[in-house]
């Protein structure tokens, strides 16, 4: 069973939600991945929020663009988190998007990533996840612990290159 569930309006969003499978699977937690359109679709997009409990899903995904009512929408059905990320639109640069997401009603809170924050929410997800799951945290511990080692090896080579010769 798919711990997490990835949706989005449109296969343009494919890019962006990549980034959050990606991470999953590189922690390894299971996830479903779809395209539903609240709008175009109403009654498909219903029978996913409605049924994505019993289906196992622990904490939704959703991305959309412009009017973006796909995480309000899942988060007014499901009751478990929902990580919204907005994406960026060619008029408003996704500033559209993201007040869309942050701008939900009382009692209908999504959780929201930067535009485009397809990483960032698939990590979110996973440190929801990880609170009680000890396995998926040390996981998590190690992914952060890679981090580091990365931005130090770039340090030791702008050190020894300098930064004209910095590549």
């Amino acid at each position: 069973m798919a711990k997490v569930g990835i949706v989005m309006g449109s296969d343009s969003d494919m890019p962006v939600m990549a980034k959050a499978a990606d991470i999953l699977e590189k922690l390894g937690i299971s996830f479903e991945m779809s395209i539903i359109s609240a709008h175009r679709e109403p009654d498909v997009f219903f029978e996913y929020a409605k049924t994505a409990e019993e289906r196992g899903f622990k904490v939704i995904i959703a991305g959309a663009g412009m009017a973006a009512h796909l995480p309000g929408m899942c988060a007014a059905i499901f009751p478990m988190p929902v990580i919204g990320i907005p994406m960026h639109t060619t008029s408003l640069g996704g500033r559209d998007s993201l007040y869309s997401i942050v701008q939900m009603p009382t009692g209908i809170p999504v959780a929201t990533v930067a535009i485009n924050g397809g990483a960032n929410a698939a990590l979110l997800a996973a440190k929801i996840l990880a609170v009680s799951d000890g396995d998926l945290l040390s996981r998590l511990k190690d992914y952060t612990k890679e981090l580091k080692e990365q931005v130090e090896a770039k340090d030791a080579r702008l050190q020894e290159t300098g930064y004209k010769n910095y590549q």
